[in-house]
């Protein structure tokens, strides 16, 4: 039999030809050997640990992220996830890895001590505000991470809407979002964003699709029906329920024929 897939697609046919004309247009090749990458020898023993809850062969492939290609890490922290992008991508491609300013100095100094490991060589440090988050000549990225933070800038003063549609901007066209983030209750929204540190996921998703995203696919592999959700995500007594989701920037539309101008 064949093996069940952890990811669950989601657009109708329509979009699914969208999405297949659009796929030579982020990176050619042949997909990184995923679970090479996290398997790497010189990664730390603590990332190692952290890989028993995040599934990162897993996380690595639903990203699509190819070598060469250009990838936006937002809400970058220690570099954890940043780290194995910029494996993924090789020394040809580039990783952006945005935090804000007042990002806590113990997850600055860590970041800073990964900065040095020659996996890093391709990372550019971007210290910049949530909702303003790369320079206006950083644009045409492939692939946008926003891995477990987008909670946090519910209860900063982030104007997410405006960040939402900075990072639309800064997509090429075919360019791919993937959200991942920790489950709370159904009515929830975001008002537990600080103290338990969830997000509702159709809160989220309702968010990032009125900045013109279209969301194209799901990811069960962070999933635990167990979890209540009414717990603080940092050290639980049940594994975390966690979402992940892939969003897609639409194509530009072209003019029918006989309507150019």
């Amino acid at each position: 039999m064949k093996p069940v897939s952890p990811f669950r697609l989601v657009y109708g046919p329509l979009l699914a030809a969208f999405i297949a004309g659009c796929a030579g247009t982020t990176s050619s090749g042949e997909p990184p050997n995923y679970p090479a990458i996290v398997a790497s020898p010189d990664r730390s023993e603590a990332d190692r640990q952290t890989d028993r809850r995040r599934k990162p062969e897993l996380l690595l492939e639903f990203t699509g992220v190819r070598k060469g290609m250009r990838v936006l890490d937002m809400g970058a922290g220690a570099g954890y996830s940043t780290e194995l992008l910029a494996r993924a991508v090789g020394p040809r491609g580039k990783v952006y890895a945005q935090d804000s300013q007042s990002m806590s100095a113990r997850a600055r100094e860590r970041f800073d001590g990964r900065a040095k490991a020659p996996a890093m060589h391709s990372v550019i440090r971007l210290l910049r505000a949530y909702d303003d988050p790369v320079p206006p000549a950083v644009r045409n990225l492939d692939l946008i991470t926003f891995l477990f933070a987008y909670h946090d800038t519910a209860f900063m003063t982030v104007d997410r809407a405006k960040m939402n549609r900075a990072l639309f901007e800064a997509l090429k066209p075919g360019g791919v979002l993937v959200v991942a983030d920790h489950s709370a209750q159904p009515g929830a929204g975001v008002s537990v964003a600080k103290t338990l540190h969830r997000i509702e996921e159709s809160t989220l998703r309702g968010e990032i699709e009125a900045a013109g995203f279209k969301l194209v696919a799901e990811a069960d592999f962070l999933r635990n029906p167990g979890d209540l959700r009414d717990a603080i995500v940092f050290r639980p007594q049940t594994p975390v329920d966690e979402f992940v989701l892939k969003f897609v920037k639409p194509a530009a539309t072209r003019p029918a024929e006989g309507n150019a101008m």
